[in-house]
């Protein structure tokens, strides 16, 4: 199958299209006939992660690839990056901003969530920015049956 690869920006704050890249990825899944729980998991990893593009970033890009073997996304944003990672993966911390609050976002979970739904995930952040890398591995039992 071709390989499937597109990049978007994400606007800060742009909580009316914050998920946007998420369904535009699962349909690309849906289509390539991925098992729905395989592309829930994808799905849930890419939303995390654009939400906290919105509401924690200046706005930044996302490339999305996917290719027999594996979903490879890169996020990356513009400032003010991470303080300190280790705090950021802990379930329940967040720096959520009272607007991203306000609008249900927030509660701590992304980071967290992300690295429970994917194989591998790296995260680099500094006050110019960050970049979070999530890879999930396409199997056999990932096709629906």
């Amino acid at each position: 199958m071709d390989t499937y690869s597109k990049k978007y920006n994400i606007e800060r704050n742009d909580i009316n299209n914050a998920g946007t890249v998420a369904s535009l990825t699962k349909r690309a899944l849906k289509k390539r006939g991925l098992s729905r729980e395989f592309v829930k998991q994808v799905t849930i990893g890419v939303y995390e992660a654009e939400i906290n593009v919105v509401i924690h970033s200046y706005g930044g890009t996302v490339i999305v690839n996917i290719s027999d073997d594996q979903v490879d996304i890169t996020f990356t944003d513009v400032g003010p990056g991470i303080p300190c990672i280790e705090k950021a993966l802990t379930k329940g911390y967040s720096t959520a901003s009272s607007y991203a609050i306000e609008n249900g976002f927030g509660a701590g979970m992304g980071l967290p969530n992300i690295k429970a739904v994917s194989d591998e995930m790296n995260l680099e952040s500094s006050e110019k920015g960050t970049i979070l890398y999530m890879k999930f591995d396409i199997t056999e039992k990932c096709y629906a049956s």
